[in-house]
C-alpha cells in the first residue's frame, strides 16, 4: 500500500509587521527557508521584502499549505 508524504509547509501569510513596515506586508504570501535552528528557537526563515532571507518570530506568520502545482509556481517565481 501507498502511503502519500505530505510535504512541509513552504509559505505563509504575514499577519503581524509590527517593528518591520519595510520588511514585511501584512496579508502577503512570503516563502518559508526551512532552517531547524530558528523553528526550534520559535522562528521562521522567511524570504521578505529585501529579497533576503532572515528569521522572524513565527507568530508574526499563519504558515499555509499550498497544492503542488502552486507550490511549484510560487517557488520558481520566488526564485
Amino acid at each position: 500500500m501507498e502511503t502519500k508524504r505530505k510535504s512541509k509547509t513552504q509559505f505563509a501569510v504575514c499577519i503581524n509587521n509590527e517593528g518591520y513596515p519595510a520588511s514585511l506586508e501584512v496579508g502577503k504570501l512570503y516563502r518559508i527557508i526551512h532552517d531547524k535552528t530558528s523553528e526550534a528557537h520559535g522562528y521562521l526563515r522567511i524570504v521578505d521584502e529585501s529579497g533576503e532571507d532572515y528569521a522572524y518570530s513565527s507568530d508574526r506568520f499563519f504558515p499555509i499549505e499550498v497544492p503542488q502545482k502552486l507550490k511549484k509556481a510560487l517557488v520558481t517565481a520566488t526564485v
